[in-house]
């Protein structure tokens, strides 16, 4: 169990986290949700140690090992393989120790250690691992200092996952992964045997992989049971009922101050109008239900549309060094109307393919033709480094409208999705998003046919990604995303092309298809037999799934009844705060309002108690449906 007491936090001054409580279960998959800047990474610091709170504190057991990825990426000139295994710091010890040990005793009590944390089979595990982050056999073996950046940080997080610490704290882990990478940790953090606390803006990873969730939210945490869904589901009622609760209670208020005002100078009322003081201040007030406006995303409508197809590849060859092709056999044709998503894994040549659409890359071969006045626009995250630092918003506008009045320039930046008070900031103080949403804006300024999106969701929270999804589809021009979001993808394209084998090939599946295959391939199942998993056929595989749920349905009976009783606590819950809401009560039966608070309270002691239940149940049925 980690229980968070009474915390609160401040960074430069500024007040994060309020006094703020919540306890996690041991075993629990949480993500960690809330808008850039509440305070995620600063709880993260707390938890850790790195960081001390103003006031409360966090329990963890005694010895839990906690697990993060280092803030530095590897670089040195050790191969892959070798820096995830020295994660696990016990094992290291031990075969260091073996080598110069001389006592039987300790010898052989070194080597029961070792075969008791599975020792033998530690380099398959870091190879699995790594493999499922995009590296092959061939790449394991290479120096770190032979990759870039975004790949040493996937070392990085290979090297956490291997120490497989009790709690394991992953903050945006995907926004280095590619969709295959987001694919495979999904289903890894989803089969770990631990807690797992993740900060991800990332909506179908908080749905597959978490069972909880925990909104940062007005400088408090709240615990909500399930999937990121259904905790938009129960906040969105629970808003409801505040907001409801807030208009009954404003109106009693008003009711008492009418009739204080009326009366307190009346000495016949006199002892009414106290007791309505009283009255008053002993009913509190129902806080508003405060909700941050997110700004919309507008891409300009492309001024004339011209006729299909807008791009046409015949035998195309693209790459960076002549004689040399990093894709070849292109045989492709992009429509006016066509929402296209790349699939593949980084280094396939997505990115090639994007550069080679835009006009950035020549062919080496073949054939491109463009519609003629076809105007293009191109987004990539490492354009943001383009971005002038001293410079707003306002002048990186200004001058692609220089006969424009001031107040359209703002206008502009306004459609960009940058609030009015940002319009004058200097771009290095911007944050990631609001420097994606300039850069996009920019990117799309002159009305493009076809907008190209390479990773635009990287520095975006969900609500931003909300709002990118709805300047998607209401753009009338065609589109081409490469994205590890995979709700974006799905809410977006109608498409999608697989960039594999050193060409690009229309892919007939859906994402569904896609996840299933990259997932069975990551646990050494699938892609080398025409069957299913262990070569059986579909039918074998139907049965034997249906055996398997048939094995452990007396364990879902279980979770299911949990479900109904926490449901029926809920409305007994809402039932006595109904009653509680009557003044009445407090005044002319005050022993019984007091044993209504006190029910309340036993109700809510049983409801923690069933839900902690259900999530012991709920982890249990998890990892054995997916073994």
């Amino acid at each position: 169990m980690i229980t968070i007491s009474d915390l609160s936090a401040r960074i430069a001054g500024r007040l994060l986290i309020d006094h703020a409580s919540v306890a996690l279960p041991a075993g629990t998959k949480a993500g960690l949700v809330g808008k850039n800047g509440a305070g995620k990474s600063t709880l993260f610091k707390i938890v850790t140690g790195e960081m001390e709170s103003e006031s409360g504190f966090v329990s963890i057991p005694k010895n839990t090992r906690i697990g993060q990825v280092a803030q530095e990426a590897p670089g040195t000139e050790e191969p892959l393989i070798e820096i995830v295994l020295k994660a696990d710091k016990e094992r290291e010890a031990l075969l260091a120790e073996a080598e110069t040990a001389t006592d039987p005793h300790r010898i052989a009590d070194i080597h029961m250690r070792l075969a008791d944390i599975d020792s033998h089979s530690a380099e398959a595990r870091a190879a699995s691992i790594l493999s499922g982050l995009g590296f092959d056999a061939e790449a394991q073996l290479r120096p770190a200092s032979s990759f870039s950046g975004g790949w040493r940080m996937r070392v990085a997080l290979a090297a956490v996952l291997f120490a497989e610490p009790d709690l394991l704290l992953l903050d945006e882990p995907t926004n280095y992964l590619d969709l295959e990478g987001t694919l495979w940790l999904e289903d890894y953090i989803r089969r770990y045997p631990h807690t797992v606390i993740i900060i991800s803006h990332d909506r179908d990873m908080l749905n597959m992989a978490v069972n909880s969730i925990v909104h940062l939210d007005q400088k408090k945490l709240t615990f909500y049971r399930g999937s990121y869904d259904q905790f938009e589901r129960q906040r969105a009622e629970a808003m409801e009922l505040q907001t409801k609760a807030k208009a009954k209670n404003d109106a009693a208020r008003k009711h008492l101050q009418s009739f204080i005002d009326r009366f307190k100078a009346k000495a016949s009322k006199a002892r009414q109008a106290q007791s309505r003081v009283k009255a008053l201040e002993r009913m509190g007030t129902v806080s508003s239900v405060i909700e941050d406006h997110v700004q919309p995303i507008r891409f300009p409508k492309p001024e004339k549309q011209p006729a299909s197809p807008i791009v046409a590849i015949t035998g195309g060859a693209v790459g960076y060094t002549p004689g040399k092709p990093i894709l070849k056999g292109l045989n492709l044709r992009i429509d006016n109307d066509d929402r296209i998503a790349l699939l593949g894994s980084n280094g396939n040549g997505k990115s090639t393919f994007a550069k080679f659409i835009s006009g950035r890359l020549s062919a080496d071969s073949g054939d491109i033709r463009l519609a003629p006045n076809l105007k293009i626009g191109f987004f990539a995250q490492h354009q943001l480094d383009d971005l002038i630092p001293g410079d707003t918003a306002v002048q990186h506008v200004r001058p692609l409208m220089p006969e424009a009045p001031e107040a359209k320039v703002r206008a502009r930046v306004a459609q960009m999705g940058l609030a009015t008070e940002k319009m004058e900031t200097p771009a290095k103080d911007l944050s990631g998003g609001e420097k994606a949403r300039l850069l996009m804006g920019l990117a799309a300024f002159e009305a493009p046919n076809l907008l190209i999106l390479d990773e635009p969701t990287n520095h975006l929270d969900i609500d931003s990604r909300n709002a990118l999804i709805g300047a998607l589809n209401e753009y009338e021009g065609a589109v081409i995303l490469i994205s590890h979001d995979r709700h974006l993808i799905e809410a977006t394209v109608d498409r999608l092309w697989l960039v594999k084998d050193g060409t690009v090939s229309n892919y007939d599946g859906d994402l569904e298809d896609y996840r299933n295959t990259i997932v069975q391939s990551s646990r050494g199942k699938g892609g080398k037999n025409k069957g299913g998993e262990d070569g059986r056929s579909k039918a074998e595989q139907r049965k034997a799934n249906a055996d398997k749920r048939a094995a452990f349905a007396p364990l879902k009976k279980k979770i299911n009844d949990i479900e109904s009783l926490t449901a029926k606590l809920q409305k007994q819950i809402q039932a006595v705060d109904k009653e509680l809401e009557d003044q009445d009560l407090y005044d002319k039966h005050p022993e019984k309002a007091a044993a209504k608070v006190k029910e309340r309270a036993d109700i809510m002691a049983r409801l923690a108690k069933a839900e902690e239940h259900w999530m012991e149940l709920s982890s249990e049925y998890e990892e054995a449906m997916a073994d």
